[in-house]
């Protein structure tokens, strides 16, 4: 167990090693000369980051450069360009690297004296003056990192690290400073709202559980760490690259609310954030920032792990405590709501990863900083899981009122293959779709529930005119009906329904009468299902009719998908003057659907060849095998 004292003098010692982790600070009086940094986050894992680091350590040994430390960090953000690694302190930023790459990094650049390899660096980066600051690229420039603020930046493995950071002292100065009530009130002024999706204040919320039932025996703090949106990884990131502050503020929160106990319900499916939470409590409870007495004031607060089974119901408040206790994840009427009987029926507070993540900030810095950054009703900064049709899949953290464009075009860097920009579906399954028309709209809360969207925890996912939004919309609602507990009939059966009228509809088996039927249907189940699973369940229906309804009736007025997606509405023909009868598409055609015809084009020596469309399986193969573009789809 370490004193205040104690972790004080931790923390001056690490700030000034983690100082020279950063392009202006040389590496002075250290005990390193230069810091490797190496994404450990799941996209990098993925890709062969660990064998990368086990090459450097032996390069590093074979040549003796004991003055050179690996660090394994959580996420950059900019997972496109995975596996990265940054050289510090001149900041050099490797993309994309191999195992095989290894021996020439350490030879030429890591040696003493040494100088980047250029061929491997981030070409953005390079400039005729040398290399440019990571702050100054387009994908980081635009963001302000406060959730995401240790995230590549340290071990998360270490908490020493993370004192040095100014770790843990929030906590002190929560505990020796400030009563409950002015944390309370501290978190209020903020305008903190919660990051899983409702955006309900945080401090409102902490109040609640503090004052409605003071007398309460036992109050719980829990941490909704069950994130399951399709493209969402925003929590899943921050555990992984900086697991203490969600721990250090989940012990702020059970100061300010009168809790002893904390739980993080967090999805087994993230293998590496469950490690490194293991490991961070175990440290914790090591220096006793965690468990009895915690800086001898007297304050006793613990925290364990529940592993989720990948319901994504169970991110739902309720469901998720009724998981905890070992019962089957389903939702339970509110009210009373759990700030009045939550988890074993006591007073709980239930805020997500993101959440948690920037109240030590908000503690350290003060409530005007905070609430100086977003907009007027949405204060702070929001991380998003930034993927699908755009070229710097990553994770992002903006302030609140940040453009659509700037995150799409600038931060992005745009739509791939110069195809046009669409839509963008927020919120995940929950959430709905901003339409093309819409990409200058300053994200925030209310601005997106105004046009039909929701912010939800942060999936943000990018479509070009390639995408069908009728499909889209039956995508997320297939994800729905397979997510659905079954507890309410309007969710149970309801959505079932839904997904059957939108496969009518992508079959070109559907009436304009099926199109309103299918609308009436989702402001029925909006209205009556039991919890927010089944609520925001017609969301992306919704929003797609609202923006994209000529798409819906083109599928079943014309009975074709103006995208070309939808399997059921394409065809596939050959165009006879552009085809020179070379038969490479028909060796690719499985079901032997296409033969040559009695035509031969001018210029051309063979017969033009034609598909059957009623053998025609419509599995495309055929398109990319022909180099003279003859094949159309529509």
């Amino acid at each position: 167990m370490k004193s205040l004292d104690e972790i004080k003098v931790i923390r001056d010692e690490m700030a000034a090693e983690l100082l020279t982790r950063d392009e202006s600070t040389e590496a002075n009086g250290t005990k390193y000369r230069k810091h490797v940094l190496i994404c450990g986050g799941t996209g990098c894992t993925s890709s062969g980051s660990a064998a990368i680091e086990k090459a450097l350590a032996e390069e590093l040994a074979k040549n003796n450069l004991t003055d050179v430390q690996i660090v394994k960090t959580g996420c950059f953000g900019l997972c496109a360009l995975g596996p990265i690694m940054i050289v510090y302190p001149e900041g050099a930023f490797y993309s994309m690297v191999k195992s095989e790459d290894i021996a020439e990094i350490v030879s030429t650049h890591l040696v003493e004296g040494g100088q980047p390899v250029a061929r491997l660096l981030y070409q953005e980066t390079v400039t005729e003056d040398g290399i440019k600051s990571l702050n100054d690229t387009a994908f980081y420039s635009k963001q302000h990192r406060v959730a995401l603020r240790n995230c590549g930046a340290i071990n998360p493995e270490c908490i020493d690290e993370y004192i040095g950071k100014d770790g843990y002292q929030a906590l002190a100065k929560v505990l020796k400073e400030m009563t409950p009530e002015d944390v309370i009130q501290t978190i209020l002024d903020s305008g903190l709202r919660g990051r899983g999706g409702g955006g309900f204040p945080t401090g409102m919320k902490w109040k609640l559980a503090r004052n409605i039932v003071p007398d309460a025996d036992q109050k719980y703090v829990c941490c909704n760490a069950d994130e399951g949106d399709p493209g969402a990884f925003m929590d899943r990131s921050v555990l992984e690259g900086d697991p203490h502050v969600v721990l250090e503020a989940m012990a702020i929160a059970g100061y300010a609310i009168g809790a002893t106990q904390g739980y993080i319900y967090v999805r087994a499916e993230y293998p590496i954030a469950v490690d490194r939470l293991r490991i961070a409590i175990a440290q914790a409870r090591e220096y006793g920032v965690l468990g009895k007495n915690i800086f001898g004031t007297g304050f006793d607060f613990d925290i364990d792990l529940r592993l989720g089974a990948g319901a994504f119901v169970c991110g739902e408040e309720t469901a998720l405590m009724t998981s905890i206790e070992g019962n089957r994840g389903e939702p339970r009427p509110r009210p009373p709501f759990p700030a009045e009987k939550g988890l074993f029926g006591k007073p709980t507070i239930l805020n997500n990863v993101e959440t948690y993540a920037n109240i030590p900030q908000i503690i350290l810095n003060g409530a005007e900083w905070f609430a100086g950054m977003g907009t007027e009703k949405s204060k702070g900064t929001k991380v998003f899981a930034l993927g699908g049709k755009i070229n710097n899949t990553g994770l992002v953290e903006v302030p609140m009122g940040t453009t659509l464009r700037t995150v799409v075009e600038e931060i992005g860097g745009g739509i791939p293959n110069g195809k046009k920009f669409k839509a963008a579906q927020t919120g995940g399954p929950s959430g709905g779709c901003i339409a093309a028309d819409n990409i200058d709209i300053p994200i925030d809360y209310d601005n997106l529930i105004a046009i039909g969207s929701m912010m939800g925890s942060g999936g943000l996912i990018v479509m070009d005119e390639d995408n069908c939004m009728v499909d889209i919309a039956k995508f997320f609602l297939e994800f729905t009906v397979d997510e659905s507990c079954g507890k309410c009939t309007p969710c149970r059966i309801g959505t079932k329904r839904m997904y059957e009228m939108l496969d009518k509809i992508t079959k070109g088996q559907a009436t304009l009468e099926d199109i309103d039927k299918l609308e009436e249907l989702c402001y029925y189940i909006k209205a009556n299902s039991l919890c927010g699973l089944g609520q925001t369940a017609p969301n992306p229906v919704l929003s797609t009719l609202k923006n994209f309804r000529e798409e819906y009736i083109a599928h079943v007025v014309d009975k074709k998908c103006p995208a070309g997606v939808c399997k059921d509405l394409l065809q596939y023909s050959i165009d006879a003057e552009k085809c020179i009868g070379c038969g490479m598409c028909a060796r690719q055609c499985p079901a032997s659907a296409i033969s040559k015809t009695d035509y031969v084009a001018p210029g051309h020596k063979l017969p033009s060849l034609a598909i059957d469309t009623d053998k025609c399986v419509k599995c495309g193969a055929c398109m990319p095998t022909c180099k003279f573009k003859a094949i159309s789809k529509g």
